[in-house]
């Protein structure tokens, strides 16, 4: 390894989790930022109630909301495809009853004027030759299930307890869990061909039971296949991204068994950090080794988009993290725009804008996570991306024009003259209303979050740790993803390097 990548692993009896005290607590652990600091802009509604802890988030129910509002955004395209379907075969019906069904007719200046009211009028608006085609129906969901199955309703293996899995290899033994993509039960191994395998001492596994619907079944073989790539790039181990052992099918669900790790960080937060965060120390090792996943990742052109303290996972002392769930990981070139991609709380700015994206929407994300793991809190926590938004922008300023300019769904969220447009519920009615905010510069800062409360007693290290740390997360969450910090520069920075 080298430029600030190699460091010794930290031990369990030189590593604590632990804040010492309240004494060098940050100002945001000790009263809400927002009561704190004052506004350039009349404050949004809400904004004294935006505190949100890390310990009581529900990432699940958040994903399961912005799958609502992309299913309903898909509805409402589906609803314009058809729309648009009908008024193409209405046209050929006229054609039809003309004779003229094989010509191509220019279209008359005024004969869709009605159309210059519609809403949907960017998306339907047609070209001076009118083409003759049906459009395509949209495709119901395929699932795999068969009459083995153990699925629910939505694809979910239904787990028992005890249950024998790949033919008695693996015994399941605990249920951790479900996501969008699928369930994860810890199992115990039976019959170990592994070098060192002791069939006395049944070592313990993770296994990934997919969905069992066509979209995620070939979701989890892409998966499969990133895993394998980032393994055969790190054959030693040591870039802290879990390690896939192998995969077989069980009643029509593809299984991914990876190894057995303790607990993810969010669970750390809940039990060593509750409101208040982890020891900054214990932060800077997990940053390192995050950012050494990162630049691996980024090595074999893959970027995780997912990146958030429940898809990292710690050993069984907490000093080792490796980055898991790749689920919805990619190359790096295939960056479809869509606005509900990576979890809200950690969503970069240029997804929720729709605009190019890359690797650096991880970088985004570690920013965030960095944040939480060391204040206990969500840093971003609006919920919904127009909030996210602004939230950013109170943080980090105003977007620039070009970034604005390019935005494939700016005009959700701001004006022809770049004003935002901010959207939020009524007190009374609590239906959905619309301000215009100006945003010149920053209404909160990064180092008022973070330093010390005021007259607290920090020798000088611990200052100047807490003044590398603001400008890493600084450095990691510029709002154009071009300024932002790519992992090489991260891992040499002083803060990681110590």
């Amino acid at each position: 390894m080298s430029d600030g990548e190699e460091r010794m692993t930290p031990s369990a009896d030189n590593f604590s989790l632990t804040k010492d005290g309240n004494d060098n607590l940050p100002r945001s652990s000790i009263v809400p930022h927002t009561a704190a600091l004052s506004r350039q802009h009349t404050p949004a509604q809400g904004d004294t109630e935006d505190l949100l802890f890390a310990a009581d988030y529900d990432p699940s129910k958040d994903r399961r909301e912005d799958e609502e509002r992309r299913a309903r955004n898909a509805a409402a395209l589906d609803g314009v495809r058809q729309e648009i379907g009908q008024r193409d075969q209405d046209l050929i019906a006229v054609d039809d009853a003309t004779e003229h069904e094989d010509e191509v007719v220019e279209d008359d200046e005024d004969e869709d004027e009605d159309d210059l009211d519609d809403m949907f009028a960017i998306a339907t608006k047609k070209p001076k030759v009118k083409t003759k085609r049906a459009a395509k129906p949209s495709l119901p969901l395929r699932t795999t299930i068969t009459a083995d199955t153990a699925a629910d309703s939505e694809g979910y293996y239904q787990i028992i307890l005890g249950e024998a899995l790949d033919g008695g290899r693996y015994q399941v033994f605990s249920s951790v869990g479900k996501g969008i993509f699928s369930g994860v039960v810890k199992a115990r191994v039976m019959k170990d061909d592994t070098e060192g395998g002791n069939p006395a001492m049944p070592r313990e596994v993770a296994i990934k039971i997919i969905r069992a619907q066509e979209t995620m079944y070939k979701a989890g073989l892409k998966e499969v296949q990133i895993l394998n790539k980032l393994m055969q790039a790190d054959p030693d181990d040591k870039r802290h991204l879990v390690r896939l052992e192998r995969t077989f099918e069980h009643r029509g669900h593809l299984c991914l068994v990876f190894e057995s790790l303790s607990m993810n960080l969010r669970e750390v937060i809940k039990r060593f950090g509750k409101d208040v965060g982890l020891n900054l120390r214990a932060v800077r090792a997990y940053a390192h080794q995050l950012f050494l996943g990162l630049s691996h990742m980024k090595k074999c052109n893959i970027m995780h988009a997912d990146i958030k303290p429940d898809n990292i996972l710690v050993n069984e002392h907490k000093t080792v993290l490796k980055i898991c769930d790749l689920g919805s990981a990619s190359d790096i070139t295939e960056n479809e725009i869509t606005p509900y991609l990576v979890s809200r709380f950690y969503r970069a700015p240029e997804i929720i804008l729709g605009l190019p994206y890359d690797a650096a929407i991880d970088i985004w994300s570690i920013g965030c996570t960095l944040y939480e793991l060391y204040t206990g809190k969500i840093l971003f926590p609006g919920r919904t991306n127009n909030q996210m938004l602004l939230h950013m922008m109170e943080l980090k300023g105003r977007f620039n024009a070009k970034m604005l300019k390019k935005a494939r769904f700016g005009e959700q969220h701001f004006d022809d003259t770049g004003n935002f447009v901010s959207v939020e519920a009524d007190r009374i009615t609590g239906k959905d209303i619309t301000r215009k905010v100006f945003i010149s510069k920053p209404s909160r800062d990064l180092r008022a979050r973070l330093m010390p409360a005021s007259g607290a007693k920090m020798k000088d290290d611990e200052l100047k740790l807490i003044i590398s740390f603001i400008d890493l997360l600084d450095k990691c969450l510029a709002l154009d993803p071009a300024r932002r910090m790519t992992p090489k520069e991260a891992l040499m920075h002083p803060f990681v390097r110590g």
